[in-house]
């Protein structure tokens, strides 16, 4: 079914009498998604990661294609384990008391004593720490001050180490080498009805705990502003998630991290006030990806295809354009699409088997893989289908 785009709405802050609107994307389905910074401008929808779309008169270039090469991960690794278990079986006591002292508050102070806040969780004992670009994205203003509070209460100012609004994903620093990370599960093994945990400081309240199941799979989301646009392929879940859980951990029966909370729903027509039963979080194997690269680099990178795609376009699939559009052809000459023999006016019908119907699903589908990964897209031109497969290129994040 076609996704359909509603208007936006705002979400109350959360921190103390700092009170600021939280702005709202598009998701594939019938909802309004609100960032989850205790107080922060949300994002709205925007193509972008090397599938432009254009319609007449409209375009951008992409940019040169960057390709770099992680370290070895140095990230705690945990088998996701929680497939199995049943929701009366999960011993969230447990979780809790393990996630919660690896759960920080993390807070931006600007000069005038306005700011935002959200969460974040202990990624590795020298200091890092992993939470949202939107959570911190105030902390480049001139004289704020970024701090980390931990769950004894105590507190560390923060350095950003790398950011992507691309991903939404940024990593901190702080002068500690004392800290217990909570290890990273395989978001991968996740089914539909699994019970999970999230852990974070809604609405200020640190240490917050609640308990759901994952309600779906590979939910493409998209969040952001003109210019600062995030692609999410989301993890859903029915735990209870509001603004200030950005940022924070959510958890499989096993007490290991399979996503990082990042959005939630609200009905269209409805005030965007809290929780109701949607939220979105960003798988674990995306946010290690990522976050080994924001620590090796100090900056990320996303895979891109290469097309430029026909917004005008309302038939099945999304279709590559047929005439350049300010300046931007419709294949990146010598790029992946291109050197896969995707031709102009091709319709791509699917992604590794799976349905598109608009291009951010599509765009989406292609922000869950890595760089180098090879993608099979199903293509029809005139009344023939075939399928090509594509190498990924490789472009550096925001």
């Amino acid at each position: 079914m076609r996704a359909r785009r509603v208007a936006p709405r705002r979400v109350a802050g959360s921190t103390d009498a700092r009170r600021r609107s939280v702005g709202v994307p598009a998701v594939a389905a019938v909802a309004v998604l609100a960032l989850l910074v205790g107080t922060l401008t949300g994002l709205l929808l925007a193509p972008r990661f090397g599938i432009e779309t254009a319609a007449p008169g409209e375009g951008s270039p992409s940019g040169a294609p960057v390709v770099v090469t992680p370290a070895p991960s140095t990230l705690p690794t945990a088998t996701a384990g929680g497939a199995s278990e049943s929701a009366g079986a999960v011993d969230i006591v447990a979780i809790a008391a393990e996630a919660l002292p690896s759960t920080v508050a993390i807070d931006v102070t600007l000069p005038d004593g306005t700011g935002s806040s959200g969460s974040g969780m202990v990624l590795r004992a020298d200091g890092y720490v992993l939470t949202n670009a939107h959570v911190v994205s105030l902390a480049s203003t001139a004289g704020s001050t970024l701090t980390v509070i931990f769950s004894d209460g105590s507190q560390s100012r923060a350095q950003i180490v790398g950011q992507t609004v691309d991903y939404d994903l940024a990593v901190l620093r702080v002068e500690r080498t004392d800290l217990v990370p909570l290890s990273l599960g395989d978001s991968d093994a996740l089914v539909v009805g699994q019970p999970v945990v999230a852990v974070g400081a809604p609405l200020g309240l640190q240490g917050t705990v609640t308990s759901g199941i994952v309600s779906a799979l590979n939910r493409p989301v998209t969040a952001g502003d003109t210019g600062q646009v995030s692609f999410i392929n989301a993890i859903q879940t029915d735990a209870a998630i509001n603004p200030g859980n950005s940022g924070g951990p959510l958890l499989d029966a096993t007490g290991a991290v399979i996503g990082i909370n990042s959005a939630i729903a609200q009905a269209s027509g409805q005030a965007a006030t809290g929780s109701i039963g949607l939220g979105f979080a960003i798988p674990a194997n995306q946010a290690r990806r990522t976050a080994e690269e924001l620590i090796a680099f100090g900056y990320a990178t996303y895979p891109v295809v290469g097309v430029l795609l026909d917004s005008s376009y309302t038939g099945e699939g999304v279709r590559v354009a047929t005439t350049e559009s300010n300046g931007t052809p419709p294949l990146t000459p010598g790029g992946p699409a291109e050197t896969a023999g995707v031709q102009p006016g091709d319709v791509i019908l699917a992604i590794d088997g799976q349905p598109v119907t608009l291009p951010e699903e599509l765009i989406v589908a292609i922000r869950a893989h890595a760089p180098g990964d090879v993608v099979t897209l199903t293509v029809r031109e005139g009344g023939t289908e075939r399928e090509v497969a594509v190498t990924l290129g490789s472009e550096r994040s925001e």
